[in-house]
């Protein structure tokens, strides 16, 4: 097995330049960089990772705690993080936190524990403990998808990185009633979650910009799973004026509420107009196909990705919170027709800005 002393006399360098490039501990000539990357792969050399987390204190490896890893919003981000952090050389360790405040801070203490660089973590609704835990052992972090509210000039500094939730949202809700509906319900998220706030905030501001009326009944919880959201329209199409179209806020919820609509017989859209928060690969095998927003899941987990590696290289840079712009994809579940009467998912895509 080749040592990096092998390396070094094969490109015609010191252990300390080899070691520097592998590293990137200091600046190297290119031509020499160069040399040893070419004498690198010549005699197959594999670093010593575990020695080398010894010496810079470093293990190259990012914590990641996503909840519900099955669900294909957080696979497009678990995807976006392992390419990103991969070409850059880093191994990346997954845990679940389940969306429960204690579970999540013993994953996180966990990651903790085997010395990755820093976590990327998409917060519970009460991430109060977790906050605690980070800030006391300054650990280098992105909250993910969910924002949480803390200072920006608090110390250590924490990055954000999510899409923008409200705008979609409203734009969905006026894009109902433009089609006639009155009636407008809304399956929404887990209370607590900052993409559950945006997203009711949004339902809001569409009903006014339509000028329609906010009613509270129209508004029911589905706490961001399937079988939660399959209750909420249940109770939703009790009402004795129910809706006659839903909005439903994740890709989960909008399940529950197809299996609600299902079990009273009731068509989509003949019966009930319906748009989702979320697509996923098969929103246009359905029928009718989905009408939904399409949330950038690869982009937020590369963007997660940069911004920790420059919060390792800079720990002093201001707090950072980026907005990822959505994507409507205009099917028909909303009761519009596609081409001659039969949906096409290419037609109508449409940005919508954070």
């Amino acid at each position: 097995m080749a040592t990096m002393a092998d390396v070094a006399r094969s490109a015609g360098v010191s252990v300390a330049t080899v070691s520097h490039v592998l590293n990137g501990t200091r600046p190297v000539l290119p031509h020499t960089r160069q040399a040893v990357l070419d004498a690198v792969e010549e005699l197959a050399y594999a670093p010593n990772a575990l020695a080398r987390s010894l010496v810079t204190a470093r293990t190259r490896s990012l914590g990641l705690a996503v909840s519900a890893i099955s669900n294909p919003y957080f696979t497009e981000i678990l995807q976006g993080v392992e390419a990103a952090a991969v070409r850059q050389g880093f191994g990346v360790l997954i845990a679940d936190p389940r969306d429960d405040p204690d579970h999540e801070l013993q994953v996180v203490r966990l990651l903790h524990e085997r010395r990755v660089d820093g976590v990327i973590v998409a917060p519970s609704a009460d991430p109060r403990a977790l906050v605690a835990h980070l800030r006391r052992h300054r650990v280098p972090t992105v909250f993910l998808d969910r924002l949480v509210d803390v200072p920006h000039d608090a110390s250590p500094r924490f990055d954000q990185v999510s899409a923008a939730g409200t705008e979609p949202t409203a734009r969905l809700v006026r894009h109902l009633a433009e089609l006639g509906h009155r009636r407008i319900g809304l399956v929404a998220g887990r209370p607590g979650f900052s993409t559950t706030l945006e997203r009711t905030a949004g339902y809001r501001e569409g009903l006014g910009a339509a000028g329609l009326p906010y009613d509270d009944a129209l508004l029911a919880h589905g706490d961001s799973e399937s079988a939660g959201a399959e209750r909420a329209t249940a109770g939703l199409l009790s009402l004795p004026a129910p809706p006659t179209a839903l909005v439903t806020a994740n890709n989960a919820m909008t399940l529950g509420a197809l299996r609600a609509l299902r079990d009273r017989g009731l068509t989509v859209p003949g019966d009930v107009a319906l748009c989702c928060f979320d697509d996923f690969p098969w929103a246009d095998l359905f029928t009718p196909r989905l009408t939904a927003v399409a949330q950038p899941g690869r982009e937020l987990g590369a963007q997660a990705v940069r911004l920790l590696l420059e919060r390792l290289a800079d720990p002093d840079l201001p707090a950072r919170t980026v907005r990822l712009t959505c994507t409507l994809m205009h099917r028909t579940s909303c009761g519009c027709p596609g081409p001659s009467g039969d949906p096409d998912p290419s037609e109508a895509m449409e940005r919508t800005a954070p």
